[in-house]
């Protein structure tokens, strides 16, 4: 089992910063550096690409102090862009950093748990569904998948979730999160066609399982797990010893990891900052 230590969770929480940070270096690419802010805070990063960049937000936050001035200029920065401030916070966090963004006024937006699983795994079970890696060529139908699928989303028992369900806005997130460098992206095929997508990032021995859905013609039907089990594999034969999913508190998701042997390590607290304040 993986036990939520803090220094479990920081190693969990510098993945997740590594991750927003290639996140802001592929906007940068496409935008240009200029319209693009990338900063480190107190081993975190922050990176304002946009209101509607999928991954504008500050992470990795609650081990190390915060120089009060460079936090200054990251919310200069999220507000000439336009960008409310989003901070996840873990629970494991030194808790006079929440103290300190709550003066600044940071307001509660909700949670959102993070899950892991001991690495390796068992072998993905044979099934009706097949998975394998995409091609680049693929790149612009692993989009249209994960859009359409999010589009309608599965049903939950837990609080009301505020993502977007647009079509357009959509496409432009998984377009966005496509360009991420070291992203490995799956295909799962059921009846030859495909029935869903998913994703995984490796940081430092830490499989990171993201972009998992199901188109719904395919839902209840081993999809996920199949996705799972596969990228659980490639994972352990990559040297991960620890794999991490991050769910929506009481989503399908979670059921369908916690099914899998995944465990609740800790939940993050979502703090965001609207505007500049006087503090």
């Amino acid at each position: 089992m993986v036990f939520a230590s803090a220094s479990v969770a920081k190693r969990i929480e510098r993945a997740d910063a590594t991750l927003v940070a290639e996140f802001g270096r592929a906007a940068a690419r496409r935008l240009g550096s200029e319209e693009v802010f990338i900063s480190d805070l107190a081993g975190g990063m922050a990176v304002a690409a946009g209101p509607g960049a999928p991954f504008s937000k500050v992470a990795g936050l609650g081990f190390e102090p915060i120089d009060v001035s460079i936090l200054d200029i990251i919310e200069q920065a999220f507000a000439r862009t336009a960008t409310p401030v989003r901070v996840e916070l873990t629970s494991l966090a030194n808790p006079e950093v929440g103290v300190l963004l709550t003066r600044r006024g940071y307001v509660l937006h909700g949670f959102e748990n993070v899950l892991a699983k001991s690495l390796p795994a068992e072998q993905p079970a044979m099934t009706e569904v097949s998975v394998a890696r995409i091609a680049d060529s693929e790149s612009a139908q692993w989009v249209d998948v994960l859009a359409a699928s999010f589009a309608e989303p599965d049903t939950f028992d837990g609080p009301s979730v505020e993502e977007p369900v647009d079509r357009a806005a959509l496409d432009a997130v998984f377009g966005q999160i496509s360009e991420v460098k070291g992203l490995v992206r799956y295909f799962g095929w059921r009846n030859n066609a495909v029935a869903g997508g998913a994703a995984m990032r490796i940081s430092d021995g830490v499989a990171q399982l993201c972009g998992a859905a199901t188109l719904p013609a395919h839902r209840r039907r081993g999809v996920q797990t199949a996705l799972l089990q596969h990228r659980l594999a490639d994972a352990g034969r990559a040297g991960c010893d620890m794999a991490v999913v991050i769910t929506q508190p009481g989503s399908v998701s979670q059921q369908n990891v916690q099914r899998q042997g995944f465990e609740l390590l800790y939940a993050r607290a979502i703090l965001i900052k609207s505007s500049i304040t006087n503090h």
